[in-house]
């Protein structure tokens, strides 16, 4: 119970490396999450509205990589992007750009699959007004989007939630070096280790409190989009 006490006096003392650590964390994870849409979203969109003879083999190869391991991810970065590795010559390990990729590879499937299941229904029921219409495959997109955005909505909340919580490839390919790749989830490994319950008992209350507002969120979404009649 002492260490819980200290640990909301840490947090409400507003120290400034705790908050640099919070800070770096979301800064990472949410530049993630929007590369993760940015890419993901046309791909689920294609792979809903569109028949290819690829089709099921992608849509196999995006569930699969749902229960990718992240220290898989991450030791395939530190091998790829080392001195010694292809990409070396990019000098990005143990920095936030190599952190932000390893967090893509990872939300990405999640992104794609999840929403490529809603945009095939969605699609599926507008189908022969689509065919009647002679719409074409843009303006297919656009309509089926639209009227999955609540559901996609829970689907980002969802892939946020995982990239804030990824220690295992982000401890590989960042470093946790102090106030440049140090995150909440590496922190709190690293610190536990050490016997600094109070500064690790201080992360994870941030992050249960981020993982309670996600989660109200989603639920809030979920809610809004019944009845809006988009389930």
């Amino acid at each position: 119970m002492e260490i819980i006490l200290k640990s909301f006096d840490l947090i409400f003392s507003f120290d400034d490396s705790l908050y640099e650590i919070i800070f770096l964390s979301l800064k990472v994870s949410i530049l993630a999450l929007l590369i993760s849409i940015f890419l993901g979203m046309p791909i689920s969109a294609l792979l809903a509205i569109k028949e290819f003879f690829f089709k099921k083999t992608l849509k196999i190869f995006f569930n699969s990589m749902m229960a990718l391991p992240p220290v898989f991810v991450g030791l395939f970065l530190y091998i790829l992007f080392s001195k010694s590795g292809p990409l070396g010559f990019f000098e990005i390990l143990y920095t936030p750009i190599i952190m932000v990729i390893a967090q893509v590879i990872i939300i990405l499937p999640i992104i794609v699959s999840i929403t490529t299941d809603k945009l095939e229904s969605i699609f599926n029921e507008y189908k022969e007004l689509f065919h009647i219409l002679e719409a074409n495959d843009f303006d297919k997109i656009l309509s089926v989007l639209w009227d999955a955005r609540f559901s996609m909505l829970t689907c980002i909340v969802a892939g946020l939630g995982r990239a804030l919580s990824e220690v295992g490839a982000i401890i590989i390919v960042g470093g946790n070096i102090i106030h440049y790749t140090r995150v909440m989830t590496t922190t709190i490994a690293l610190e536990t280790s050490r016997g600094n319950l109070t500064l690790a008992m201080s992360l994870g209350i941030i992050l249960i409190f981020i993982a309670l507002i996600l989660n109200s969120s989603a639920l809030i979404l979920k809610f809004i989009a019944v009845k809006a009649s988009y389930e």
